[in-house]
């Protein structure tokens, strides 16, 4: 069975900011979840990527194991 969502190694850069350094997480079963860090982490970036706002430079965004539209 696949995971509802899985993200694999998602890189952004901005410039020369590295907003996302390979972060990777795999959501199994429904449920509600959440992401904590400090300001300027990278949440807001990584929420835009699987939204698909953003386009990640690297990595892959799977949604019940199939890659969503913007993987590279």
């Amino acid at each position: 069975m696949s995971a509802l969502l899985e993200l694999r190694g998602i890189r952004k850069d901005f410039g020369g900011i590295r907003a996302l350094a390979g972060a990777s997480f795999t959501i199994d079963r429904p449920g509600i979840y959440g992401l904590i860090g400090p300001n300027g982490a990278g949440k807001t970036t990584l929420f835009d990527c699987i939204a698909g706002r953003q386009v990640p430079d690297d990595g892959q965004i799977l949604v019940a194991g199939r890659p969503v539209q913007g993987e590279r």
